[in-house]
């Protein structure tokens, strides 16, 4: 039978150069060249030849089938199934096969997985609410690139507090430093004009404390979520809130200054939340509502401290200490563009236009900020602090 020779030689199409792919695709499966598959004969090619591949890559291809209902196949969708690649119309396809995928057996159920196996079987069901997507993440994932934005970002930050805490000789509330804001990486108001300070402020912190909490977060959600949705999603969501933060508090603080990384860590942390609970069914991560107790309790003492430093007296008057506006930033962020972009699991970006609405609101929101502190500092007559 053409089609039943076709999968097997489907397992050395990927070390095949992808021209000569759906050339080989074509010759065995549509020689009509019509660009699909008769489902009847797929599935045939399944009963013969299923046992050969990766079952989770079976289901797949069973709900794939199972979910058209005018009997045939893209075959550029199997494509892309061999070779770990799905495209919008792939995910189409196959949520109205999903239903298949509920007899089967969870992915949580399987026994005799190695410890690194069970690392990703974990971070699947912490952060993706679907079956089909749990399995197709357990069955992709090969750590190559590890999760390395998060971990590259956290001990770029632990390196600059630790070299203001040996220079200043001070760990605790390094803000009440007279030397704390003349670096060239803190936002002040000030000196707006240096425009890397709307980013760079992220890697400075007003305490140990301070830089405690902001890590715990970030590690503990941040690579997770880098791990599942890639160092692309994750980055742009994590640097979107800390440019958020930093013209937030350019707007409605005006004379503060703003350190901390806690616009970045509040956009992924408020992702991720709001994600558990707009799926909150089919979150099956354990003790989740206490994990969400825990992350609330988290976030609110990092916030609460920051509203208590704002309003501390400032070793320095009249320059007062860092505002808590760029968390607020954050969040908002995260419950916009942030949701937008973990929710569609392996979906592209540019595919989505929910995702293009948040953004161009959150551009537009960037250059409403830009000409506000472009104007407004000097037509409404604000008095800056010193930069001390």
């Amino acid at each position: 039978m053409v089609l039943g020779s076709g999968i097997t030689q489907t397992r050395d199409m990927t070390r095949c150069p992808w021209q000569k792919l759906e050339d080989i695709l074509q010759e065995k499966f549509d020689s009509e060249s019509s660009g699909f598959i008769s489902t009847e004969r797929f599935r045939d090619l399944l009963a013969a030849h299923g046992s050969e591949l990766d079952p989770h890559k079976l289901e797949v291809l069973l709900a794939l089938a199972d979910g058209n209902a005018d009997g045939k196949i893209c075959y550029q969708d199997f494509v892309n199934l061999m070779s770990n690649k799905r495209s919008n119309s792939f995910r189409r396809a196959i949520l109205q096969g999903s239903r298949q995928l509920k007899g089967a057996g969870a992915l949580g159920e399987e026994v005799g997985l190695g410890l690194s196996q069970r690392l990703v079987r974990h971070i699947a069901y912490e952060t993706l609410p679907r079956e089909i997507d749990r399995k197709w993440y357990f069955d992709s994932y090969t750590c190559c690139p590890p999760p390395w934005l998060i971990l590259a970002i956290t001990i770029a930050e632990v390196a600059v507090f630790m070299y203001y805490g040996l220079q200043l000789d001070r760990w605790v509330l390094q803000v009440s430093s007279p030397h704390f804001l003349r670096g060239p990486l803190p936002y002040h108001p000030q000196l707006r004009i240096q425009a890397w300070r709307y980013l760079s402020y992220a890697f400075m912190h007003a305490g140990i404390e301070h830089l405690g909490l902001n890590m715990a977060m970030q590690l503990l959600v941040g690579v997770p979520l880098e791990m599942v949705h890639g160092a692309l999603r994750i980055g742009l969501v994590y640097v979107c809130g800390v440019l958020a933060g930093s013209l937030a508090v350019s707007v409605t603080d005006m004379t503060a200054p703003v350190v901390g990384s806690s616009g970045g860590v509040y956009a992924l942390v408020s992702a991720h939340l709001a994600n558990v609970v707009m799926n909150w069914s089919g979150m099956k991560c354990q003790f989740k509502l206490f994990r969400m107790a825990m992350a609330l309790v988290c976030m609110s003492v990092e916030f609460g401290r920051a509203v208590w430093l704002r309003f501390y007296p400032p070793a320095f008057p009249p320059c007062p200490n860092p505002s808590f506006v760029a968390h607020l930033g954050g969040v908002m962020v995260g419950l916009t563009l942030g949701v937008v972009v973990l929710q569609n699991y392996e979906q592209r970006l540019q595919e989505q236009s929910l995702f293009w609405i948040f953004f161009s609101v959150y551009l537009l929101f960037v250059l409403c900020a830009v000409f506000w502190n472009v104007f407004a500092y000097s037509l409404l007559d604000v008095r800056l602090p010193p930069t001390l």
